[in-house]
């Protein structure tokens, strides 16, 4: 019973990052018949919405956009692509400087919990990691589970973080990156259901790392037991 819980726990988690992954894989193929890139097309729309201080650059870390340093950053497949996938997440991610732009409040909310987020994370590290040393110390039952307890607690905001940030996410899929697409009429209206896809899995990205965060924390607790 407790190895089927674990499984569906561990699929649970997993299955929303495969799915995506299958996504953004199943429809980065090359369309010739595309007129430019995912970075080309993002240097375009962001021009055209007068944000030519925003950068276009790219990135081995993933695609996001970083309200910080004012650039919008894609992949090496993304950017230098001409693919579905290219094309959409070039998109979406454009959307989220346009959210920057009109001082959209959840992307500003947003930005600030996670620079306090990472912050509260090495905190939290830090105490987990100092929870065997504190025990040989204290020898003190009380004080170890009140301090694994707080580094569980640090560590689990991450997890509430990447999930509160779903509706920024819609927002610049379905709301802007979309509607951007359809107007300018730079897909064939053939493409409009996969390019649905691709957005919203670019948009649930951020539950994925939710969920990875959330095995992290599990990780801890079964180190600590």
């Amino acid at each position: 019973m407790i190895a089927f819980f674990a499984i569906a726990v561990l699929a649970l988690i997993f299955a929303p990052s495969m799915w995506i992954r299958y996504v953004m894989k199943r429809y980065a193929v090359d369309r010739p018949d595309y007129p430019g890139t995912g970075g080309e097309l993002a240097r375009h729309l962001l021009d055209r919405a007068d944000l030519d201080h925003v950068k276009v650059e790219i990135t081995p870390v993933g695609d996001h956009y970083d309200p910080t340093d004012k650039a919008v950053r894609l992949s090496p497949a993304n950017h230098d692509g001409r693919s579905l996938t290219a094309v959409a997440v070039a998109a979406h991610e454009v959307a989220h400087a346009l959210q920057d732009a009109s001082g959209y409040g959840p992307l500003i909310w947003r930005t600030r919990m996670a620079r306090t987020v990472h912050t509260i994370q090495r905190i939290g590290s830090g105490i987990l990691l100092a929870t065997p040393l504190i025990g040989l110390l204290t020898r003190a039952p009380s004080i170890i589970l009140l301090e694994i307890g707080a580094g569980i607690a640090l560590m689990s905001t991450s997890v509430i973080a990447h999930a509160v940030t779903l509706p920024v996410e819609l927002d610049a899929s379905f709301k802007r990156a979309l509607p951007i697409l359809q107007s300018g009429d730079y897909l064939d209206e053939s493409d409009f259901p996969a390019a649905r896809k691709v957005l919203k899995a670019a948009a649930y990205t951020y539950v994925s790392a939710a969920l990875m965060s959330l095995l992290n924390v599990m990780n801890w607790l079964r180190i600590l037991r």
